[in-house]
This record gives C-alpha cells, structure tokens and sequence, in this order.
C-alpha cells in the first residue's frame, strides 16, 4: 500500500517517518513510481526508469544515512553501476555505466532509493532540456514552457511534487536557471564543494559543481553535509564549513549587507515583471532587518566568450571519447547540430586562446571578489525573463545563429559566478501574472554557502513557496 502523504512531506520528513518505522522504505517507493506513472507522461522529465535497482537496493538493506528509504532521481548526466546514461543524447541511448560517480556513491550513502534518472538537454548545454532523443521536458506550470536547463528534469519532477529533492548540476547556471523556471529551491556550491569523480578532477574547468535541487531549503542543506568533501585525489578543496550546513538553515543570519540589481550585466533592458520581482525582494530584504543598496559588478571580461571557448573544447572531449567508444567518427545520427557545432568550434581554439580565456575566468573572479569586500550577498534576478516557450531554442537546426541572442536575454547572470567558484542560489519567491516562476538569485563569498543557508531559511519563513504548486502536480 502506497504512502499518500507523500507530498506533505519534505525528503528529512520522509526519512523521519521511515527512522520511526511510520511507513517502509517501499510504500514510498511505491508511491513516487505511482506518482511517477501519474504525471510523468504530462511533463516527460523521468526519462530514464529502473525501478528495480532501487527494489533491489530495498531487499538488500539500506545504509543508515539522513535520507534512508527516500526515493531519488540521477540527473541523466552521472553514472549509476548498471544502469543507463545517455547524456540526452542518441549516441548514447543504449550505454550502461560500469561503474558510480564518487557523487552517486554518496547519495547511495545518504540512503537514498534511486529508481531513474531525469532529463538533461544533450551534453547539459542549454538552459532548456529539449532533446531530440526524449523530446521536450515540460513545465509543470505551464506546459507550453520550458521547465528549464540543463537540469531540467529534474527541476520539473520537484515542481511536480513527483520528488522533495532530485539531484542537479551547474556549469553556467543548470541549478538555478530549472529551479527558478519551476519555482523551486536551488543552491549551486562553492567549487569543490562537491565531489566531480573518479573520472575528471574538474567539470568545465571548475565551472561545473553538483548538488540537488528541493522544495525545502533544509533538504538541500541536510544533503550537502551528507556529501561535500574532497576526494584522494581533489585538485582543490572549498573551504570548510564552520559547522554543518544543516545548522545555519533557522540560525539567524544577522544583518547582512546587500547589494541588488535588477538590470542585466550587459545593461540591457530586462522584462519589467522581473524587475518588479527584484525591487520587491529588495524591499523585503529591507523590512528583514537587513542593509540593502543598489549596486553591481562591473565585469572586465565577457563571460559568454569565455562560457562558449571553455564549453566547446570541453565538449570535444565528450564527443572523443564517444568516439573512441563506438569506435568510429559521430554524425547527425548521433548527436544534436549544436554538440556537433561545439566541438567543431573546439578546432579553431588554439591552445593559447584557451589559456587566454582560463585568465579572462580568473579576471572576472578576481573582479567579484573585489565587490564582495563591500557586501556579504549579491541579489539579482535568476532569469531575466520568464521561463521561455519550448521551441524558441532549436539545437537541431542548420542555423544557430539564434540561440546566441536568446541565451544573452534570458540568463546574462548566472555563468559570472561557475567562473568565480562563488556559492548562488535561485530562490521561489516571486510568479508572474501569467502565473510562471520567477526565481531570486542570491550570491555570496566563496566558500560562504552558510550565510546562504542562513538567509534562505529567512526567506522561506517569511515568504513560504511549500504550499504553492503547479496546475500539473501529484
């Protein structure tokens, strides 16, 4: 018999129940399957299912962790032992990994059920998950729009209230870019935060970190003490916390400085509804006790031509060793016209222009770290627009000379803080008249998840998002 209260609860409530024997680890896998069968073939974000490694991790025990018998979600992005990944793309439909991601290995730890994975736009490249293998994720709150990139999926699925929490990852802004379009929370760590192994030693050059993103703030928390730490073979470590980061979340976080903005950093105009949203957060922030002024980063480097010489060179890569796997060259068969367009632009980067744009990265971090020294938070609209309809961005076409003016518009903000290493979150507290998400983006001091944590909690008491959910829901 499934466990109908599901939704009520967040995944620390859950693991609760499950700790004081009030409901098995299977009725509530049972019942996120049902739930999974109920919405899934509306938004289409579940796209991946192996329901039976999570019944077999049941049968065989699970570890005691703080989410023992909470059932989860792989982003289609990370390997899980026996199971498929295919990175959203065709090439990949049918390939098993051999073996877990360190990051996996520690959700397994956390005593999570993993029975699928969510969808991700092919290689994690946009800021919307429509692949030509799955098709398009849909939003919960509309389903003529995106749910979001390149976490995607897994945004939609919390939203859905299919999951509290689901796994995620943020290369350019693949936490908080989903979670603001699905009106979830979304922390993005610090840089090596959390673990990127055993394969690479760094995602994207260090732009790439993994975490989840969740209704509650505390699930995001609790599940950040249960799997940051470096590995053996870490080429760096974030700063430690100075407790566990499931204690800051009701701590008070004092009087803190921020400064806000409710431009883009290019200084185009932005859509008014979202700016609204910034100076009525700004304002709350205000009424909280906290110093609030109008100020921004001015960057010394664009961070576009940095995001497209670091992607692609990186997706070169991805596309090599798929290569070298099937054991012949990719075409159009196997891979998107954009991932092929990458990689095809990794050829005319020489290994100078490559160095040059790591140094123009560290430009701009140096330069954030300098505006930090005269605040501890930086708010500013998550997405500059609300969550774009499907299709505006078409990774299969001949000409994508499109997108480059869509992704300016929609998320100009975001990559700034991949590049610095620096802690960003989108938090749920404002929709549109259409009624669509309008996620906050709050950053802090590298290594400074805790003020985050802190402020987060504050918000999330004084403006509450549990109880709002979408019109496609569990």
């Amino acid at each position: 018999m499934a466990f109908k209260e599901f939704g009520n609860y967040d995944a620390v409530g859950l693991a609760e129940l499950v700790r004081n024997k009030e409901v098995t680890a299977r009725e509530l896998l049972d019942e996120a399957i049902d739930r999974t069968t109920k919405v899934d073939p509306e938004i289409n974000a579940v796209v991946v299912k192996h329901y039976n490694y999570a019944e077999q991790q049941i049968e065989r025990g699970l570890p005691d962790g703080p989410f023992t018998g909470v059932p989860f979600l792989l982003k289609d992005l990370d390997l899980l032992q026996g199971t498929r990944t295919t990175s959203g793309a065709s090439v990949n439909r049918d390939f098993v990994a051999d073996h877990s991601s360190t990051l996996t290995r520690r959700f397994l730890d956390a005593g999570v059920t993993i029975f699928g994975k969510t969808s991700s736009p092919e290689f994690g490249l946009m800021p919307t998950t429509e692949t030509r293998l799955f098709g398009p994720t849909r939003n919960p709150w509309n389903l003529a729009h995106s749910s979001g990139g390149s976490s995607g999926g897994a945004a939609a699925v919390v939203a859905a209230r299919i999951l509290p929490v689901a796994h995620a990852s943020d290369g350019g802004g693949s936490i908080r870019i989903p979670a603001s379009a699905c009106g979830v929370f979304g922390m993005k760590p610090s840089r090596a935060r959390n673990p990127v192994g055993p394969d690479r030693g760094e995602g994207w050059s260090g732009f790439s970190t993994a975490h989840v993103v969740s209704i509650s703030v505390r699930d995001s928390a609790v599940m950040m003490d249960a799997i940051h730490g470096p590995e053996p073979w870490s080429l760096y470590v974030a700063p430690p916390p100075v407790r566990p980061f499931s204690q800051e979340v009701g701590r008070d976080p004092g009087k803190l400085r921020v400064s806000f903005t409710d431009k883009s950093p290019y200084g185009d105009a932005i859509d008014p509804e979202v700016a609204a949203a910034v100076r009525d957060t700004a304002i709350l922030l205000a009424d909280l006790g906290h110093h609030v002024e109008e100020r921004s980063p001015i960057l010394p480097a664009d961070p576009t031509v940095v995001m497209t010489a670091i992607v692609s060179a990186n997706t070169a890569v991805a596309v090599r060793t798929i290569e070298q796997r099937i054991g012949r060259a990719v075409t159009r068969d196997d891979l998107e016209m954009l991932s092929l367009a990458s990689a095809h632009n990794a050829q005319t980067i020489a290994s100078a222009d490559y160095i040059a744009m790591q140094l123009a990265a560290f430009q701009i971090s140096r330069s954030l770290a300098i505006f930090f020294e005269g605040c501890d938070v930086f708010l500013s609209p998550t997405l500059c627009t609300p969550p774009i309809r499907l299709g505006e961005i078409n990774t299969m076409s001949e000409d994508l000379s499109h997108i480059g003016p869509i992704l300016r518009r929609y998320m100009p903000g975001t990559s700034m803080f991949n590049m610095s290493g620096q802690p960003a979150m989108s938090v749920p507290l404002a929709w549109s008249k259409d009624g669509l998400p309008l996620g906050m983006m709050f950053a802090a001091k590298l290594g400074d998840e805790a003020t985050l944590f802190r402020l987060a909690g504050q918000l999330e008491q004084a403006q509450p998002w549990k109880d709002k959910r979408p019109p496609v829901c569990a």
